[in-house]
């Protein structure tokens, strides 16, 4: 799977589990809308069926039962793809709370070897052994996704832009070896600064990495503004993923996606939508600029 391009356009699932950044009103709307797990098979069938094939998504406890739907339907689901971001940092908070520290890591450990697993668990924690620690962390959330393609895999923002602000460039190279030879993955990383978080990646030998960031035409969430943005995307060797490309909102959709289809050094766009004419909408924008 390594090297494998990425579709143009990938479905993401912030609507599926009330995440808005200006909106509390339509975040609570959109969770109870998708309170089933049928109403949110529903939208991905229709994504599926307007020709979208890679579903970026948290590896919240939710998206473990869609993984089961998938694996137990193959033919309805051909070419179907999983953009894995993990960690889901209040799964492990709410697992420490019902199950006590041990508990929760056993919950989350793969099944297969977890002795091997937990006892080089006691092993890192003992040596202070941060490469142990993190390539436990990654099996656990790959765990739901076992069978199905997962190309590339992300590392959330909310570790990135703590480990870029400690300066710890070693984990992101274990992360990123450890994707490769254990998944047969493109190692992929979401931050709120991506000019930074190049840099550092260069530094640690990392070239032409997957980054996802806020790209927006207001600059809405940028960090360090729109221009200094594109302007790194435009002359450093890195396959870019525009998200919050609407500004969660603040955009008219039509004119934030026609900006954004636009901007020619944009590997690929993720999106949300809830409706099928939202994704046949958006679909339609964007394939009609990059004809």
């Amino acid at each position: 799977m390594t090297g494998a391009p990425m579709d143009r356009l990938l479905f993401g699932d912030n609507q599926f589990f009330g995440i808005n950044h200006m909106s509390e009103e339509k975040a609570r709307a959109q969770a109870l809308q998708f309170r089933d797990t049928a109403a949110i098979l529903a939208v991905l069938d229709a994504a599926y069926d307007e020709g979208l094939r890679t579903f970026m998504c948290t590896t919240h406890d939710r998206i473990g039962a869609i993984c089961d739907h998938v694996r137990a339907n193959p033919g309805r689901y051909e070419g179907f793809r999983f953009y894995p971001c993990m960690p889901y940092a209040h799964k492990y908070a709410n697992a420490v709370t019902d199950h006590g520290m041990v508990g929760a890591a056993l919950h989350f450990m793969p099944g297969d070897g977890i002795l091997k697993t937990a006892l080089k668990g006691g092993m890192s924690l003992a040596r202070k052994d941060v490469e142990g620690l993190a390539t436990i962390l990654v099996d656990m959330e790959m765990k739901m996704f076992r069978g199905l393609e997962t190309p590339v895999i992300f590392l959330q923002n909310v570790v990135v832009d703590l480990l870029l602000g400690m300066g710890m460039t070693d984990a992101f190279r274990i992360f990123h070896d450890y994707v490769r030879e254990k998944y047969q993955a493109e190692p992929g990383f979401i931050t709120m600064n991506l000019p930074m978080l190049l840099d550092t990646l260069d530094a640690a030998g990392i070239e032409n990495p997957i980054i996802c960031a806020n790209i927006n035409k207001i600059g809405f969430r940028v960090s360090g503004g729109v221009e200094a943005c594109m302007e790194t995307i435009a002359t450093r060797r890195v396959r870019a993923i525009a998200m919050s490309v609407l500004a969660s909102g603040a955009i008219p959709p039509r004119e934030a996606l026609e900006w954004i289809a636009a901007q020619e050094n944009i590997s690929a766009i993720v999106f949300g939508a809830s409706s099928r004419k939202n994704i046949r909408d958006t679909k339609a924008i964007v394939d009609g600029l990059r004809a």
